[in-house]
């Protein structure tokens, strides 16, 4: 197949399969703040690791606004198991079996924080009982285990809700709109990086070094694929969701260069997604230096979007009414206009040059999307529908993590798989 036909076929299955990246993103914040319910959804937490301990402390913060009643918590980690029950106290139930959590009387959602590798079952055990589901990102270790997901999610017509809290954050919604309004001319080329300083490795008690892959799943490829499930599939999605559709293509290397302490997994990685456009989204990550942190940047002819930081740069800023210092200089001498300029003044200092600092995206009070997102969630769980186009967004970033990391192991040019395809959109 000749690269336009390729394109053009791409085009066409994108508007079938992958038109939930079309909707807007407003309308996701637009469920998080309309009003709400009397009514308390009953909720299960599967999984009381650093992130679902997050999760329940988000839950709790909502305080009068909190939608949730959270009934049953399971780990099967006794520290988390123990931490769990003092997170919610006596009134909820405690499993180390989620199975029997999923037995729990009148139960309506859950909440899955439990590692990478055991999500799949898990979802689809929850699904099938008819139970609404909140999965933590990335959906699943493996691409079969990824569609099977979706598969129960479409057979059973229950809400599986993706991680992905940044199409809630304010300040992504209100950057998305203006890349989609035309503010930025048309998206030339996307780039985004998440760097650390740290071996992302957990202590594992040493009376019981058997643990080693139980709690430091992160670092071994059977469970993870470390930095792409971690952390690279939020910002494959507002790559997405920017370009209001998937790639055509990754190609990537990766390896361990710094922390070679028995891991598996990459500790740096640089990967370019092409679009059928010819848009470029280029990302890296790594664990051996937090420099310049995390950011997803999106460039057009007109502007600049960094997200992270909530800061729009236009490509032609507003001029400083006046020039300072030696450019005052340099602009009074091309006039003609001597002028006696103090050595060492306060004119000289390069420090005092206007400098154009970019404009602020979104207004109001900071917050990372999770408050926003998780409110969303039990008012789709009340109404018992799921939010048109969300599972999509979620699938398209977890299957494209996936194989940015195919791409890394096999030193090749990777595209979408014809069985990873969606063709079930009942529910958009």
């Amino acid at each position: 197949m000749n690269n336009k036909q390729h394109r053009r076929d791409f085009i066409k299955n994108s508007a079938i399969i992958g038109g939930s990246l079309l909707l807007p993103g407003k309308m996701f914040a637009n469920l998080a703040n309309s009003p709400g319910s009397d009514r308390k959804v009953k909720l299960g937490v599967i999984g009381v690791g650093s992130r679902g301990k997050y999760l329940i402390q988000i839950i709790h913060s909502l305080g009068e606004d909190n939608p949730f009643e959270i009934v049953a918590v399971c780990d099967n980690y006794e520290p988390n198991y123990q931490q769990a029950i003092k997170l919610v106290g006596s009134k909820a139930k405690a499993y180390y079996d989620y199975r029997k959590l999923l037995e729990t009387k009148d139960l309506d959602a859950v909440i899955v924080a439990t590692p990478l590798y055991q999500h799949a079952h898990i979802v689809i055990d929850a699904l099938d009982a008819g139970i609404h589901v909140f999965c933590e990102k990335a959906m699943a270790r493996t691409l079969e285990d990824t569609k099977k997901m979706a598969d129960a999610h479409y057979r059973t017509g229950k809400i599986l809700h993706i991680g992905h809290q940044r199409l809630f954050d304010p300040k992504y919604l209100k950057g998305l709109e203006m890349v989609h309004q035309g503010k930025l001319g048309p998206i030339t080329q996307m780039r985004a990086y998440w760097h650390r300083n740290n071996d992302w490795r957990r202590k594992v008690p040493a009376d019981k070094p058997e643990l080693e892959r139980q709690i430091n799943w992160r670092l071994y490829n059977e469970y993870s694929c470390g930095l792409m499930t971690e952390l690279a599939s939020h910002q494959i999605q507002v790559a997405n969701w920017a370009k209001k559709t998937m790639p055509v293509s990754v190609r990537g290397v990766g390896s361990i260069n710094y922390w070679k302490d028995g891991r598996e997994v990459y500790d740096n990685v640089a990967l370019i997604y092409s679009y059928a456009d010819g848009t470029q989204f280029i990302y890296d990550s790594m664990t051996s230096n937090r420099h310049y942190g995390l950011q997803e940047q999106i460039m057009g002819p007109k502007g600049t979007l960094e997200l992270e930081t909530n800061t729009y740069f236009a490509e032609n800023p507003p001029k400083p009414e006046k020039p300072a210092g030696i450019l005052q200089l340099i602009t009074d001498i091309e006039r003609g206009i001597f002028e006696t300029v103090p050595i060492g003044g306060a004119s000289w200092l390069p420090e005092t040059e206007v400098k154009y600092k970019g404009e602020t995206v979104a207004e109001g009070k900071a917050t990372d999307g999770t408050p926003e997102q998780l409110k969303a969630f039990a008012k789709a769980v009340i109404a018992d529908k799921p939010i048109p186009g969300l599972f999509e967004h979620g699938y398209h970033a977890s299957v494209w993590t996936l194989l940015g990391q195919e791409a890394m192991d096999n030193g090749q040019v990777v595209t979408l798989p014809d069985f990873m395809k969606l063709t079930n959109t009942s529910n958009q």
